[in-house]
């Protein structure tokens, strides 16, 4: 049953040892991030939807929101973000930039960090010229749907800091969608809660108390390459021109 308007979706914290025959419920972890996006687009099909489109962060997003577009019969295409790592230290990021979007900083960590975005400087200029090549890549000359208007999911295939969900929206709010939605299978607790701040509407399919990273919560979680996400592209039916 659809809801009548737009509400906020609230996920259901489930650990290991869910019953997935309860309300609500889901077995942890998920086989892979094809099984995730099924899931979670049962989910989302809880709300009504007014001419949406999906917009994947590649890659390992791009898999869960194939699942999700077929599910919901709408258009799929990605929407690329690069995070900003701590140059001393690169796998720490410390902000996250998208296409069509500022650089989007964490505040406490650059605080910490004794760090300005001016020391960033050309780090975010590398991660740029790494966003156009990634952009060329799997839309080749053709740009960002449209979405003024719409209903825009945004789609990740989990949430750790939240740093590259919290640039991809705020590029797209810059779009003037008629809603957005941050959907993603799994997230820490703490995450979520900072979504709905930067969303109009979050849907989760797990909260689990233990998470650490997003990877722990799939039995199957390669590293998707940039064939992959072109080849789940041309399978939805988009056109690389």
């Amino acid at each position: 049953m659809q809801t009548s308007g737009w509400k906020r979706v609230v996920a259901v914290a489930w650990d290991r040892r869910s019953d997935p025959g309860r309300p609500g419920g889901v077995r942890l972890p998920f086989a892979d991030r094809a099984e995730g996006g099924r899931i979670l687009a049962e989910r989302i099909g809880e709300v009504e939807l007014v001419d949406p489109v999906v917009l994947a962060l590649p890659r390992g997003g791009v898999a869960v929101g194939f699942e999700v577009a077929r599910a919901l019969d709408a258009p799929l295409d990605v929407l690329v973000t690069r995070k900003i790592g701590y140059p001393h230290q690169p796998e720490l990021g410390v902000g996250a930039i998208a296409e069509g979007g500022e650089p989007v900083y964490d505040e406490y960590l650059l605080r910490r960090l004794n760090l300005t975005p001016a020391d960033l400087v050309d780090t975010v200029a590398a991660e740029r010229e790494e966003l156009s090549r990634r952009v060329e890549a799997y839309r080749d000359v053709r740009a960002l749907p449209a979405v003024e208007g719409r209903d825009v999911i945004v789609v990740d295939d989990g949430l750790a800091t939240g740093g590259t969900a919290r640039a991809a929206l705020r590029a797209i709010r810059e779009r003037r969608p008629r809603r957005l939605l941050l959907a993603v299978p799994v997230s820490a607790a703490d995450t979520m809660e900072a979504m709905h701040k930067e969303a109009d509407e979050v849907v989760i399919v797990a909260t689990p108390p233990d998470f650490r990273a997003v990877g722990q919560w799939y039995r199957a979680f390669d590293q998707l390459t940039d064939e992959d996400v072109i080849e789940l592209l041309r399978q939805a039916g988009v056109e690389r021109r």
